[in-house]
């Protein structure tokens, strides 16, 4: 979910209807001939956007679509392992000795999609109007910033009230996406950005077509056109790939990757991600305020039985996954061992305990399946209510009216989710909430990942949550396609770098 928003309705919502897979093997080798630089690539995606309007309205299909490919901020993510942060539309910045000050040299005969240039005055009033307009998705973001200035037309002067070492993080973000100043153009069925590409048409409910810009700033992209193809049906997905009406198709069924295989079209590929398949407990209400129930349902789950089961995923035995800063290894911290978790719910007074899981109807009914005969052998009756996501977004998540859930929760960084009492989970520990604190107030890189890393380890010793999988989705890459992104697909697809060779 998103780091400081209410909700991130879009990140849940993707994961809901994207779950898949662990481990990726190679099909067909990387391509050898030459770029095509006029070629067309076609992807296919499972969710579309509801409008293109990427400033208020939410679903990660919009993020997927456009930031990096149609609008860009100051800065960006790099997409590799780190995800560090690098240079868009400002070549370089600086930030004071006290962290307060960040500075941004800009980006020069950079011109927006409509032609008219890139002013600092633009910069400004895009991120003055994300920070004060709570409709701007992710506007929470800037809360914390105290002044946003030009001094001259090649600079931008962040001013923050206390510092926040997640804040150029923050800027990757939609609240950081930069407009042009007083823009007429209709939003909701019209783009006008920086990026590599333009949107050239849209088809609603079937594609959305993006044409190269051959006036953009930076290296022009390799393709000359990138219809982004939504199809929803796993099998239809993999028919359209085998018979060539699609070049990549993100996030396949694993249980369908044998009809690739073989065929010498396609590489699959696998990929990091910060998407977390995570059992919610109420930490707010009985039993589950009882660290020993939350621990004895977590003893009770053999993690890696239902990895093998969905196929999907890689264990994952605290709330940072290895993308995020704070990440460590915490597989010694807890194990399958179903007599210990028998003897937790012995000692705290809860055997023949009954209990309901809430999960959104688009996850398989594998998980729930999977749950209830792992609680049943520790003496757990588990009842599964299957809803539509939105009563899962009134029921468990604003009203706190559950004993478990599930979702995937797919966002960087969102570690402040266990710092927030207020938030669904009813975790309310003021140690976590301090070393999240510090971690973002210090200046230090290190010093914030070892605060974060401390608060991590008590949220997983505390079982305030258990983390049924790290998704690792798969992708089917044509054989004549390189350089296609890896890592946070579900998020983030930025495209510009990718080439097709001529057949």
């Amino acid at each position: 979910m998103l780091r400081r928003t209410a909700l991130a309705t879009s990140a849940l919502l993707i994961g809901a209807l994207l779950f898949t897979s662990c481990t990726g093997t190679s099909t067909a080798p990387d391509p050898t001939g030459a770029p095509d630089p006029d070629a067309t690539l076609t992807v296919r995606l499972s969710l579309e956007p509801s409008n293109l309007d990427i400033r208020r309205t939410s679903g990660a299909a919009l993020e997927q679509a456009l930031i990096d490919n149609v609008y860009q901020g100051l800065v960006t993510r790099d997409g590799d392992d780190d995800n560090a942060i690098v240079p868009a539309l400002a070549t370089d910045w600086t930030v004071s000795p006290d962290g307060l000050t960040y500075t941004f040299t800009l980006r020069q005969g950079v011109t927006f999609h409509d032609g008219s240039a890139l002013t600092a005055e633009d910069v400004v009033t895009s991120l003055q109007t994300a920070k004060d307009d709570a409709t701007i998705q992710n506007s929470a973001d800037l809360a914390g910033v105290a002044s946003i200035a030009s001094p001259d037309p090649t600079t931008v002067v962040v001013t923050l009230a206390q510092p926040n070492i997640d804040f150029l993080f923050a800027l990757t973000g939609r609240a950081g996406l930069v407009v042009k100043s007083n823009d007429t153009t209709n939003f909701e069925t019209a783009t006008n950005g920086t990026g590599p590409f333009t949107v050239s048409s849209w088809n609603t409910g079937q594609s959305l077509t993006l044409t190269r810009n051959d006036a953009y700033w930076g290296e022009k992209a390799g393709v000359a056109e990138v219809v982004l193809e939504y199809i929803p049906d796993q099998n239809a997905a993999i028919n359209a790939a085998v018979s060539g009406d699609v070049d990549v198709a993100l996030e396949i069924d694993p249980e369908l990757q044998g009809q690739l295989d073989g065929t010498g079209d396609f590489r699959v590929e696998s990929g990091l991600t910060t998407d977390k398949g995570t059992l919610a407990f109420n930490n707010a209400r009985a039993p589950l305020d009882d660290q020993r129930v939350r621990e004895a349902l977590r003893l009770a789950i053999d993690h890696q039985a239902l990895i093998d089961t969905l196929g999907a995923g890689q264990p994952l035995y605290g709330p940072i996954p290895p993308l995020d800063p704070g990440y460590e290894d915490l597989s010694g911290s807890i194990s399958y061992d179903p007599d210990r978790a028998r003897e937790l719910l012995a000692e705290a007074g809860a055997e023949n305990l009954t209990l309901t899981l809430t999960i959104p109807s688009v996850y398989p009914s594998s998980i729930p399946t999977f749950l209830v005969s792992s609680f049943a052998d520790v003496g757990v009756t588990l009842r599964v209510e299957s809803v539509d996501f939105p009563t899962w977004l009134t029921d468990v998540y604003t009203n706190h009216d559950y004993d478990l859930s599930f979702v995937r929760h797919v966002e960087a960084r969102d570690f402040s989710n266990f710092a927030n009492p207020s938030y669904y989970f009813g975790y309310d520990n003021p140690r976590v909430q301090s070393l999240y604190a510090q971690a973002l107030s210090t200046t230090d890189e290190q010093q914030s990942s070892d605060y974060l890393a401390e608060a991590a380890r008590i949220v997983s010793d505390e079982d305030a949550a258990d983390w049924l999988f790290l998704s690792t989705p798969l992708t089917a890459v044509a054989a004549n396609v390189a350089n296609f992104p890896k890592n946070s697909l579900n998020v983030r697809l930025p495209l510009a770098s990718v080439t097709v060779s001529s057949e």
